[in-house]
């Protein structure tokens, strides 16, 4: 039996992307640890606090409204987009011209900034002038984003479904085209209706992309400020003040440092928790 042969040198490679990824992630967040448990009064003046603001923000109902709000948002989209995608992902056709289209269409709302998303949707809202604000109103509907709180949540929710949806929809597409033509056939012969063929073909050979559209659109919701921020504030109210808009009102508005940094490292684990639980689910079905 002949020994494989293992080449170290890749390494050296690779160390230049690791010194890369260690200056913009583990030294700003050794930073935001150090600003966590301490407090300051003026620049360059530090004050060791300990534990302090984490046991704050662990009891502070401000936090937990927050979170709230943050964890509401996200199982809403989750709950909207996954499927949607999944339906429109099956609708689209597998093979001709338009194909290509299709993709193109389902393209654009990914390649426009969060910040220019949240504008566009800013203007289209507007119950006065807007083309959705005047719309809802002209059939009959109350519609003010800017004073209604179901209003908002309404538009912040819509507003990240047409931007996010088309996500889903390309990763639910890849796996559906990566399914041979011989399982189609199978289920032809057997008589399988389109509901057996989803079921028992389409759905199991999506799970994988499927399980990623999940953790990658998780990751996005969680982490959502400037859509909304551009959009709403965080308003009426604090109504629209996810987790993400909170924190950077704390550190910037109110200059609450401590606070805001051990808001942060606590954000940071509950996402790394919950990524790791996604990323553990995942590699348990590539072993199955």
């Amino acid at each position: 039996m002949i020994a494989k042969t293992v080449n170290q040198r890749a390494w050296f490679l690779v160390l230049p992307v690791l010194l890369i990824v260690a200056m913009n992630a583990v030294i700003p967040l050794m930073t935001v640890v150090n600003y966590s448990v301490q407090d300051t009064f003026s620049p360059g003046v530090f004050f060791y606090e300990g534990t302090k603001w984490y046991k704050e923000v662990l009891t502070s109902p401000r936090f937990h409204g927050a979170l709230g709000r943050q964890l509401t948002f996200t199982a809403i989209i989750l709950a909207i987009e996954i499927p949607l995608g999944v339906m429109i992902a099956l609708a689209m056709p597998r093979s001709g011209p338009w194909v290509s289209v299709c993709l193109v269409l389902m393209a654009i709302p990914l390649l426009i900034p969060w910040n220019v998303v949240g504008a566009m949707w800013n203007i289209f809202a507007l119950p006065d002038i807007g083309l959705l604000g005047f719309g809802l109103n002209y059939i009959g509907f109350d519609y003010n984003y800017t004073q209604q709180p179901l209003a908002a949540w309404f538009t912040v929710v819509l507003m990240d479904v047409w931007h996010w949806t088309s996500l889903v929809v390309l990763l639910a597409y890849a796996g559906l085209s990566s399914i041979p033509d011989a399982y189609y056939q199978a289920a032809r012969i057997d008589g399988a209706n389109r509901w057996a063929v989803f079921r028992h073909i389409q759905l199991p050979k999506m799970k994988h992309v499927l399980i990623i559209a999940l953790l990658l659109r998780f990751m996005d919701s969680f982490m959502i400020y400037t859509e909304p921020f551009v959009l709403t504030g965080g308003g009426p109210g604090s109504t629209t003040t996810f987790l993400s808009i909170d924190l950077v009102k704390a550190a910037i508005g109110e200059f609450n440092l401590g606070l805001a940094a051990a808001m942060s490292i606590l954000y940071f684990l509950m996402t790394l928790l919950i990524c790791w639980v996604f990323y553990t689910v995942m590699m348990r079905e590539e072993e199955t």
